[in-house]
């Protein structure tokens, strides 16, 4: 990598005020989604190349990393989807006080999407249309009699949401809802479409499948919170049965989040984190680069935080 004179400044500068480097000195939670993983990479080079201290990386789920927050054993959620996990949000931010939350946010969509192609050529227009028999008979691949759409990953709180929409909706006795994890599942999108055939599940932005394939977002009632009653499998075992969302996603928010008790032992790493900030075209842009390209994260986020120095640099200054 090319150090430029600026990069070996901006290191001098902050030297000072490092921390001296400890095994493990920081830990990061880990997504199993592109945009979260490229996210907790940059932020771990971020931190390491300007305060020197040794970031870890761990793998784990939302609820996870938020006891993980509450401990001291995980510093870093580098990508809170809300209302998603509003459940974990309200507990650890805004009751237990453990948590913070990075004021800004980029703005998501989260719906369901068909193929385009699929979509024009059998008048699949709104979400309801997934009750259809006839419709659901377009994606059984497996001749069950069900058709096959992807629900999201296991861990997601998104995922428990889709499988509360689709009972909320009727289309659970339509279609198996597939738990598979992202890069899988929009790769059967990639060979689907290939191959002319049909394709439905969750979409989201910011995601790059978008730039690459014409997909149909299906039309649905709009957002009412009245109508939101949302339980998660950690908050009740009978927590589908006591759900209901027959309505559109609300407009969602992504923040990082990091243990509170950074701002007394590392306070720099907690400035760092609580100024950071990517919008959605730059979070865009990290999916296409791991899961298009194929760009080993690390490589990626090393050549990001360089070429952003000027950028890091405010999140540790202002």
């Amino acid at each position: 990598m090319k150090t430029t004179l600026k990069h070996l400044t901006t290191t001098a500068v902050f030297a000072a005020i490092a921390t001296p480097a400890l095994a493990q000195d920081i830990v990061i939670g880990l997504p199993n989604w592109p945009s979260g993983s490229a996210t907790a990479h940059v932020l771990k080079v971020a931190i390491e190349t300007n305060l020197g201290l040794e970031v870890e990386l761990q793998n784990g789920t939302n609820p996870i990393f938020f006891e993980g927050m509450d401990s001291g054993s995980v510093h870093v959620h580098p990508e809170v989807w809300l209302p998603n996990q509003q459940n974990l949000h309200d507990t650890f931010v805004t009751e237990k006080g453990s948590v913070v939350m990075n004021p800004n946010s980029g703005t998501s969509f989260q719906g369901m999407c068909v193929d385009t192609a699929t979509a024009s050529a059998h008048g699949i227009e709104a979400i309801e249309d997934l009750t259809n028999p006839e419709v659901a008979a377009l994606f059984d691949t497996d001749g069950d009699g069900l058709g096959e759409l992807w629900g999201g990953a296991t861990g997601w709180a998104a995922t428990s949401i889709e499988r509360i929409r689709a009972k909320s909706y009727g289309y659970d006795q339509t279609f198996e809802l597939q738990e598979l994890d992202d890069t899988v599942a929009f790769g059967n999108l990639a060979n689907a479409i290939s191959a002319g055939k049909p394709w439905a599940g969750f979409c989201y932005t910011p995601h790059y499948i978008f730039s690459l394939h014409d997909m149909t977002v299906l039309k649905e009632p709009e957002h009412d919170p009245a109508q939101w009653n949302i339980t998660q499998p950690n908050e009740s075992p009978n927590w589908l049965e006591i759900s209901s969302a027959p309505v559109a996603w609300d407009v969602a928010n992504f923040h990082i989040h990091y243990a509170k008790i950074l701002e007394q032992n590392h306070p720099n790493v907690a400035k760092l984190l609580n100024n950071a900030s990517f919008d959605v075209d730059t979070v865009s842009g990290f999916t296409y680069a791991l899961s298009v390209e194929k760009m080993d994260p690390m490589d990626f986020a090393s050549k990001w935080v360089l070429e952003h120095e000027d950028e890091v640099l405010g999140w540790l200054t202002n």
